[in-house]
């Protein structure tokens, strides 16, 4: 058995899985690849059972969401080494080996990001995850190469292979052992942002998340859910709050839950400024759902909290008030 499995999660994606699942295949050899259907509509599976007789299909019953459809597939699969990469990268020649080699260095890393760069222009750093992500103390997520809506061109600043604190789930490298034993994802999230509750929990038991720079991979972004979809703002918001609610420390969470809701209504006031009535709604929306399942989320609290969870106390007055546009060391 091969020591990696990549697995891609798929929904009503045939067009994504003709135009990207070749270069998985061809720059995979060190790999069992899965194609983990969630219950698609469209003709994906014929697809791949036509085209890529080699390429295990794992069928999911239902439209379970990106964790719940990961957390399904990944009982079915028995390599040391889970890839979880979205159907809508292109993977390079080689990308396998230096994380590979990262992860044989030590056995303390569990998770590792890729170099993330943009499909469509590749020389710029990609939305989802750039060169590896951190979080400032009011959940709000960034990447060392994206700042907010700030991207930076891959100029080589941040060829070095370092601990971060999460790896995008567009191309997620994770131990087998360590997703078993952290229970995968958070299935309540559905989409967005449980890759980094993931870290996070990891983090919390002192496993090591890193970013390997000599492995690239090419992400379009968007290609299920668009940035200015609202539902996609509703998930975000949503999801980083109870994000929070797990896992920061017991005597930082209520402070910075404050601040962090402060911070949502200033952005909610922001897009109606905008024109974008449909994004404070959703915005509002993610606020009732905190609230609904505030209780429920404080109960998934585990007894060790990650206390230097962030390097920027602030990344929103960074960004909007000292003009720090790019990340800093």
């Amino acid at each position: 058995m091969k020591k990696i499995a990549v697995v891609i999660l798929n929904w009503n994606g045939k067009a994504l899985l003709e135009q990207f699942l070749p270069s998985v295949t061809q720059s995979s050899h060190l790999a069992t690849v899965y194609v983990a259907d969630n219950a698609s509509t469209d003709d994906s599976v014929a697809f791949v059972k036509a085209h890529y007789p080699d390429v295990k299909l794992i069928n999911n019953v239902g439209n379970y969401g990106f964790a719940k459809g990961y957390n399904e597939a990944l009982k079915q699969v028995e390599e040391e080494i889970y890839v979880l990469l979205n159907s809508d990268v292109e993977v390079t020649e080689g990308w396998l080996q230096p994380v590979l080699n990262l992860f044989e260095s030590d056995s303390s890393i569990a998770i590792v990001q890729p170099k993330l760069l943009d499909y469509k222009d590749k020389k710029m750093f990609e939305y989802a995850g750039a060169a590896g992500g951190f979080i400032d103390k009011y959940g709000f997520p960034y990447c060392r190469g994206r700042v907010f809506e700030t991207i930076e061109e891959d100029k080589g600043q941040y060829d070095n292979n370092m601990e971060i604190f999460w790896a995008s789930g567009a191309c997620f490298f994770i131990r087998k052992n360590v997703y078993r034993e952290l229970g995968g994802l958070d299935e309540d999230f559905f989409a967005h942002q449980e890759e980094i509750d993931l870290c996070w929990r990891a983090n919390n038991q002192n496993h090591k998340v890193y970013y390997c720079y000599q492995s690239v991979v090419y992400h379009v972004g968007g290609a299920t859910l668009t940035s200015n979809n609202p539902h996609k703002t509703f998930l975000n918001f949503r999801n980083s709050l109870w994000m929070m609610l797990k896992n920061v420390p017991k005597g930082q969470l209520f402070p910075a839950l404050f601040i962090r809701l402060s911070l949502d209504g200033m952005a909610g006031v922001r897009f109606l400024l905008q024109g974008q009535p449909a994004h404070l709604w959703a915005v509002l929306k993610s606020h009732f759902y905190f609230y609904l399942k505030m209780f429920r989320f404080l109960n998934k609290r585990k007894s060790k909290q990650y206390k230097k969870y962030y390097k920027v106390q602030s990344i929103v007055y960074q960004y909007f008030l000292k003009s720090g546009k790019v990340f800093e060391n």
